[in-house]
């Protein structure tokens, strides 16, 4: 299952105990939307689903839901779609572990302090999706995984949300392109947020127009400590995803949402600000390799310097997850379209980011992170911002812009923040003086303007990256959706 196209959905959907293969050959290409496989749009049923279903039943819902899609959308499926329901144990085995995640990841997210350095990036994703992926699609099929094989029962929304991809997948294609984490997390925006929308377009017409099924009550399990930093940047799609679609629909029709699938957003500010999309793009950020002969910048398979973008939405869940972010504002606001808000005054400005990774050729890395802002107000708030993190973490003050955490620490090293114009840029090293053999200053980049008070070096409070502190739930509470694999 290659991660440009699997798309999962959590915690929404419990079905189990049986295989709807698809309809052989194609739908009439020449049919009006709404009626698929002899099931129409405003077909009513005897049953709601409310005691389980029938494998009949079962199929009787997805040709009328996609049936409905066609209504709400106006667009027609060119296939049939297989559903199939696994168990949790087969799920499993299928997915497999994830492979130890490369050098340059892991200091990635140590870096932006979501990750520690005690833990292997792909093994805190893996934590993260734990026991609760429930259903995923990829290529015309929607697989189904279930813990209990008693009956059958499923949310309405969630096959709506699945059947949307396959729609995609049919008419505009859903691999991703994208290499940086910012640009897949857009891409997503645009794929995840439409499926969301259309859900919802799809539920205001249950009950006055069409008989739905019945509403699922929301599945309780007993809460868990998990990462929050990952879990806020993966979920960024769904959360801004909706609200940028329909900024698209309602200014433009159905022929915008469209026309975005063809030239999909650049980067998570645009998902976040729709309407800077498309004119305002990510500006690039260059960064001068001034490493000694000790150190070396870490390198693709193909020998090429390796860097990514980390983007706005990523660079809120960093600074919400350490604790530096008003906790209350990530529900400010919060709309049946769009559970979290991640805007914040440290991160609106954001123009754009590039990371890069050293190595001393052997486990010990250290990384430039060079981030540029609209206005230097921009900068000097998220540099500001940045070191309320470093203080969260423990970080002691040793020079101008020069901060140090302690050896034993999960975040142990040095890192150096440094603001010149517009300009933000951060290095980390394992010691002090590593610093410039990483990166050497340049006169002009040094901080020499912004003034370091107590905030910098006063705890902000005991909680950091991946420790436990509750997160509100989206509305609706259906669950998360998360993609089921490693993303960034």
């Amino acid at each position: 299952m290659g991660r440009a196209r699997l798309f999962a959905i959590v915690a929404l959907v419990v079905l189990s105990g049986c295989t709807l293969p698809g309809t052989p050959g194609q739908f009439d290409p020449d049919r009006d939307p709404g009626h698929v496989a002899g099931y129409a749009h405003d077909d009513t049923f005897a049953f709601d689903g409310s005691d389980g279903l029938t494998e009949h039943q079962l199929e009787a819902v997805k040709y009328r839901s996609m049936a409905r899609i066609e209504v709400v959308r106006g667009l027609t499926f060119d296939r049939d779609v297989e559903l199939e329901v696994i168990g949790r144990d087969e799920y499993r085995e299928r997915r497999g572990g994830s492979e130890p995640a490369s050098q340059f990841d892991n200091e990635l997210w140590r870096g932006a302090f979501v990750v520690d350095g005690e833990t292997d990036v792909n093994a805190a994703f893996d934590d993260l999706y734990g026991d609760s992926v429930q259903g995923y699609y990829v290529n015309d099929r929607i697989v189904i995984v279930t813990d209990d094989a008693d009956e059958i029962r499923i949310d309405r929304r969630t096959l709506v949300h699945e059947l949307v991809h396959a729609l995609q997948d049919q008419r505009f294609g859903i691999d991703r392109s994208g290499e940086t984490i910012d640009e897949r997390r857009a891409e997503l925006g645009l794929i995840e947020g439409e499926a969301n929308y259309l859900a919802h377009l799809y539920d205001q017409r249950c009950g006055a127009e069409w008989q739905c099924l019945a509403d699922r009550e929301p599945a309780t399990s007993d809460p868990r400590s998990f990462n929050f930093g990952l879990f806020l940047s993966i979920y960024a799609p769904y959360s801004a995803g909706p609200p940028f679609v329909a900024h698209l629909h309602e200014t433009g029709g159905w022929d915008r949402v469209d026309r975005a699938h063809e030239a999909r957003p650049a980067s998570t500010s645009q998902v976040l600000a729709p309407e800077t999309y498309p004119d305002v793009e990510p500006i690039d950020v260059p960064i001068e390799d001034r490493s000694n002969d000790d150190w070396d910048p870490v390198t693709d398979d193909d020998g090429e310097i390796e860097s990514d973008t980390v983007g706005e939405a990523t660079v809120f869940a960093t600074l919400w997850a350490n604790g530096v972010v008003d906790r209350s504002s990530l529900t400010a606001g919060a709309t049946d379209l769009s559970p979290y808000n991640y805007s914040a005054p440290a991160t609106d400005g954001w123009a754009g980011d590039t990371f890069r990774a050293y190595a001393d050729g052997s486990d010990r890395t250290g990384h430039v992170w060079r981030l540029a802002w609209e206005r230097e107000a921009d900068a000097e708030a998220f540099a500001d911002a940045y070191r309320d993190l470093l203080a969260a973490n423990g970080a002691g003050r040793v020079d101008d812009g020069v901060y140090r955490i302690d050896d034993g620490d999960p975040f142990a090293g040095a890192n150096r923040v440094s603001v010149a114009g517009d300009r933000v840029t951060i290095v980390g090293a394992p010691t002090v003086p590593e610093l410039d053999e990483i990166h050497a200053e340049d006169g002009a980049s040094t901080e020499t303007r912004a003034e370091i008070g107590a905030s910098a070096t006063a705890s902000i409070g005991s909680t950091t990256a991946g420790s436990a502190s509750p997160i509100p739930a989206p509305s609706g509470g259906a669950g998360s959706p998360i993609p089921a694999a490693a993303d960034g």
